[in-house]
């Protein structure tokens, strides 16, 4: 019915990744949907977006709602992200945003992401689950010292929205950061940290199901129809009958499930290692001290936190294939980048690896909203690799158009408004990426041999 974009082993739903999180986290079997159900909300995708929404759908409005995931519950990028609570979830600087947007909606859209920071700490102690919490904030490292020139023009852009910044010299974050070969000072946003995000996502279920939701694993969404004045979802084991449906399956959204949304996502893969964990000593030897998440200024960036067991997570975008033989070339290539980054690193073990899908768009910028020629269907996608928070404030932002009394208009900041553009060949999305990795990697080797 769909055509993946990627090798179709990494639409196997009926398979999850060999990731960390699934060996140190305890996942809940939600039952499979067998048989005919009749709903106000129906939602399709059951990671971070999806649960929001039924949450405070749930919680705050009293609507009944039925969540349908193609594989176990949150089998998708809201179980194999690096835990980063990190913003924003756009490729464009503050500097375009204001321009594109204008400066009291770039200032809106920071607040919001600001406070969604602090949504997942909120949520654990609401509801008494853990989200093994680690550090305060993010810290972006230069991986060049020109890079680390323009952390100045960085603090003032994020003054302007109201976000609090600090810079380090490479002395200072050697201190309290990490030293290496690709560090030369790093600038410091405030709010977040790191998570575990299968035990996150595995607490947020629970809580969702216990405000009155219905929750259905390995339940794919096989035809879409309309009778009547209702919504009519198959599954191969029964039907979701709704008023209203969010599709909430970011990255993962194929062509064909609502012709609105076709075409819309770019999905791009991104990957990560997990090594044995390392002794005081080889901390010592980087040094690393910080559990605070880290990226660096790469063009293609490099992102990587302490876990509480000092294993050390490294993740890194790249691939354009999505096979398992280009998965095995990614985990040793990405081996290796860990002892160039850590020399004392060089043959430390790494005993994870796993990927999953990034969702971007053309716009740049997350979409959440309505279908314009279907006001009873609902979307929140592209997140640009800042899910973990981004993706819970959207359903906050959909719970809260579809149980309000305003018609159902979905109120976001301007950056979060309408449908991306149509890519406009969607079978050459996977070179299109390909030709933007190597532009990248070209850009990146000038301004680093000339800058």
């Amino acid at each position: 019915m769909y055509t993946p974009v990627f090798d179709a082993s990494l639409y196997d739903a009926g398979a999850l990744q060999p990731s960390y999180w699934e060996a140190s986290a305890e996942r809940i079997d939600f039952p499979q949907l067998t048989t005919d159900l009749t709903c106000d909300v129906a939602i399709i995708g059951g990671g971070y977006t999806g649960l929001s929404t039924a949450y405070h759908l749930a919680r705050d409005h009293g609507i009944e709602t039925v969540v349908l995931e193609a594989g176990p519950i949150a089998w998708g990028a809201s179980s194999r992200n690096g835990g980063f609570l990190s913003y924003p979830p756009t490729k464009l600087g503050i500097a375009e945003l204001i321009a594109r947007y204008g400066l009291e909606e770039t200032r809106r859209f920071f607040r919001d992401l600001r406070q969604g920071a602090d949504f997942p700490q909120e949520l654990a102690r609401e509801e008494g689950f853990d989200i093994r919490l680690q550090g305060e904030g993010t810290f972006h490292v230069a991986h060049r010292p020109h890079a680390a020139r323009g952390f100045a023009a960085d603090v003032e852009a994020h003054t302007r929205v109201g976000i609090a910044t600090k810079i380090f010299s490479r002395e200072q974050f050697a201190e309290i950061g990490h030293g290496g070969s690709e560090q030369f000072g790093a600038l410091h946003t405030e709010g977040g940290g790191g998570l575990h995000p299968l035990a996150y996502a595995m607490g947020f279920a629970a809580a969702t199901q216990r405000r009155g939701a219905k929750l259905f694993a390995r339940s794919p969404v096989e035809r879409w129809t309309r009778e009547g004045g209702l919504h009519r979802l198959v599954t191969s084991g029964g039907t979701v009958s709704a008023r209203r449906v969010v599709v909430a399956t970011n990255g993962w959204t194929p062509d064909g499930l609502h012709p609105a949304l076709d075409a819309r996502v770019w999905p791009a893969l991104s990957n990560i290692v997990v090594t044995r964990p390392l002794s005081d000593s080889e901390l010592a030897a980087a040094p690393y001290v910080t559990q605070t998440p880290v990226s660096n200024t790469r063009k293609l960036l490099f992102y990587y936190r302490l876990l509480p067991d000092k294993r050390f997570l490294f993740g890194a975008r790249g691939d354009t294939s999505g096979s398992p033989a280009a998965a095995a070339g990614m985990r040793a290539w990405m081996e290796r980048r860990i002892g160039e980054l850590f020399p004392a690193w060089k043959d430390v073990e790494t005993d994870y690896f796993w990927r999953g899908l990034v969702g971007l768009s053309l716009k740049l910028a997350p979409s959440v909203g309505r279908v314009p020629d279907d006001p009873s269907v609902y979307y929140g996608f592209a997140y640009h690799g800042s899910g973990v928070i981004a993706a819970p404030l959207a359903g906050r932002y959909l719970a809260r158009a579809i149980g309000a009394s305003n018609d159902g208009q979905v109120d976001v900041p301007a950056p979060f408004a309408e449908l991306p553009p149509r890519f406009p060949l969607p079978g050459l999305r996977r070179p299109a990426l390909a030709l933007v990795y190597l532009g990248y990697g070209l850009k990146e080797w000038a301004q680093d041999r000339f800058t």
